[in-house]
């Protein structure tokens, strides 16, 4: 982002040892309406960010439309950021083996599991960083299986001018409401990332969320079933979507790397933000504030609800290894 970018940053959180401010998270945040109105903003809406893999709903659908079918558990893998644990690589073992491929047709790039445990037991059972073990696995996998279903070729599938990503490129324009030509990168895993606006980002999650409403059997519709029904998949212990989605149900909640987070609500309603550091420590303390004051404005959240979150919201700041403070939402 450019240092205009950085100039319409708002304040997401704030950093409070012993009751003084220590630091500030800037950032950019929208929560919409159904109808796509804005009903909070903290930053510039408008601005162009890497939704990096906050997209990967949006990926869902793509394949989903162009012909992957999977059961909802594996489906909810194919949108995933998972944790490397075991149910996760069994999952992204089953999607290859749909295919009729093996673990060396994957393309993302190796990495150890993100859940420091599972990292762990990967390690001390002699095995280094892996493409199955890399978060993106699964949808990776979801990719190989799209591309046999449709005839297309599974050796080039992350090449921006495949007919795979040109049809996720003209899905997420389509439910963001974008530019197509917004720039394009190469996520962490190799797969194409195209820019979105950050309020286009909560459109199109809010379009997928509202899918089993608004569009009954649509390719939205059976992604936000999938991904909500099995949150666990999704992202796995100790994640904040997959808490989300365990207290919140028909949401559709999704994290990325560099301070991303997306939401999309049953009803249509949606939030997304970007902190500005690129930190995932405030992400919880901005995720549950936001959700709290969608709730406060009627956005289809039972606020009761949010109550299970409490320990999400509350980032402890240690002082000597005790709480001695805690990151706020500055909203």
């Amino acid at each position: 982002m450019t240092d205009d970018v950085a100039a319409r940053a708002g304040r997401l959180a704030d950093v409070v040892r012993s009751g003084m401010v220590e630091s500030v998270h800037l950032g950019h945040l929208v929560v919409l309406d159904r109808d796509g109105a804005v009903r909070l903003a903290v930053g510039d809406p408008d601005v162009v960010v890497w939704p990096r893999s906050c997209v990967k709903p949006l990926q869902a659908v793509a394949m989903v439309r162009a012909g992957l079918d999977l059961p909802p558990e594996l489906l909810a893998l194919a949108a995933a950021s998972h944790n490397g644990e075991a149910v996760h690589l069994a999952g992204a073992r089953r999607i290859l083996g749909a295919a009729g491929l093996d673990e060396s047709a994957l393309r993302n790039e190796p990495d150890l599991p993100l859940l420091p445990a599972a990292a762990l037991a990967w390690q001390v059972a002699g095995h280094g960083p892996d493409r199955i073990t890399q978060n993106c696995s699964g949808k990776h996998a979801a990719m190989l299986l799209t591309c046999v279903g449709a005839g297309w070729d599974t050796a080039t599938y992350l090449d921006p001018a495949h007919p795979l990503q040109q049809a996720v490129r003209a899905t997420i324009s389509e439910l963001t409401g974008d530019d197509p030509d917004l720039p394009v990168s190469t996520d962490g895993c190799g797969a194409p990332l195209f820019a979105t606006s950050l309020r286009g980002l909560a459109r199109a999650t809010g379009r997928v969320a509202a899918g089993p409403a608004r569009a009954p059997g649509s390719a939205q519709a059976r992604v936000a079933s999938a991904v909500s029904a099995h949150p666990e998949m999704v992202a796995g212990t100790g994640r904040e979507g997959t808490a989300v989605m365990r207290a919140l149900p028909g949401v559709v909640a999704k994290d990325g790397v560099d301070g991303m987070f997306a939401v999309g609500l049953p009803d249509g309603a949606s939030i997304a933000f970007k902190v500005l550091d690129g930190s995932a420590r405030p992400r919880p303390a901005v995720l549950v504030a936001a959700l709290r004051r969608a709730a406060l404005d009627g956005l289809g959240l039972d606020a009761g609800a949010l109550d299970a979150l409490d320990g999400l919201e509350h980032v402890p700041v240690l002082g000597g290894g005790v709480p001695v403070g805690e990151v706020r939402a500055a909203f």
